[in-house]
């Protein structure tokens, strides 16, 4: 395996083992005051984050196997088991959507009211600084190294921030005297999860389905800018974002030597890459052009 791809997976790796040990800090200081005050939408952000550190194991799990170099069974590599985890983070988001619904409706229908603490409002505001920061730096190194999986991570952790703004605001609420502030604001808690999980799911879905990474048209003007090539079609891209792989037709002189069409293909692979670092790999397939006039009393190609 390349070394940068495996500097690329250890520094994955490093982050997600960091951004695991805030979360399950996080998480614990919200749910033992939560559960202390009766507070069903600080216990509710706890488990979110709970589920948080979840989702970076899991992430860490995938991100060793996604380390391992192309083998027989697995030619283009292991990569696409980042987007895996990726799915396995949006699914893990839909259980707590669930969780923060059920919280919600119980707080709401049997009438409990949280018991509101200078000591809970400073936890809150605590852990509210601690997820920005988390999903700044994570999404800073999904950027740089990018990774779906860090990113996909860092959309998660950042509704934890606009949970705790919410649970924030509902603790004041119900301390000015509204204490059905507190179910309602888990359930708008509960539409800002979903609508994450959503994006997550979407995104890895993409990956995992082979939805085309560069504009086809885009990439036939640029080939048929090379000298030589007299066309350009059949265009197909697919990947992740930092790992894109590239097949296309090209048509040529059929009176070139088999030596000169190679050095096409090469200059078409080479501007690609250049255009496009994500590129790991072109496909070139070398056709001749149909040259001939037409014959009398027929169309031409």
């Amino acid at each position: 395996m390349d070394a940068s791809l495996i500097d690329r997976n250890r520094r994955i790796r490093t982050v997600l083992a960091a951004i695991l040990a805030a979360n399950w800090a996080v998480a614990l200081a919200k749910v033992i005051f939560g559960l202390r005050s009766d507070a069903a939408a600080v216990t509710a952000d706890g488990l979110h984050s709970f589920i948080d550190g979840g989702s970076n194991v899991l992430g860490l799990v995938a991100m060793s196997v996604a380390s391992r170099p192309a083998d027989e069974d697995h030619p283009y590599g292991h990569g696409k088991f980042e987007a895996l985890a990726s799915l396995g983070i949006g699914a893990m988001i839909g259980i707590a959507m669930l969780e923060l619904g059920r919280m919600a409706l119980n707080s709401l229908l049997h009438d409990r009211h949280p018991e509101v603490t200078p000591v809970m409002v400073g936890v809150m505001v605590t852990t509210l600084l601690i997820n920005l920061a988390v999903t700044t730096l994570e999404r800073r190194q999904g950027e740089k190294l990018k990774s779906p999986l860090l990113l996909a991570d860092a959309r998660h952790t950042l509704s934890d921030v606009a949970v705790s703004l919410a649970v924030l605001a509902s603790l004041g609420l119900v301390w000015l005297g509204y204490p059905k502030a507190d179910g309602l604001v888990t359930l708008v808690v509960m539409v800002v999860v979903a609508r994450v999980g959503w994006g997550i799911v979407k995104q890895a879905v993409g990956i995992l389905s082979d939805t085309a990474r560069l504009d086809p048209l885009k990439v036939e003007a640029l080939i048929r800018s090379v000298p030589g090539v007299l066309s350009c079609r059949d265009v197909r891209s697919r990947g992740m974002e930092g790992t894109v792989y590239v097949d296309l037709k090209i048509e040529v002189d059929p009176q070139l030597t088999t030596a000169r069409a190679h050095e096409l293909a090469d200059a078409v692979e080479q501007l690609i890459q250049a255009r496009h670092p994500e590129v790991v790999d072109v496909v070139v397939h070398v056709e001749p052009a149909d040259v001939s006039p037409s014959l009398p009393g027929t169309a031409q190609r």
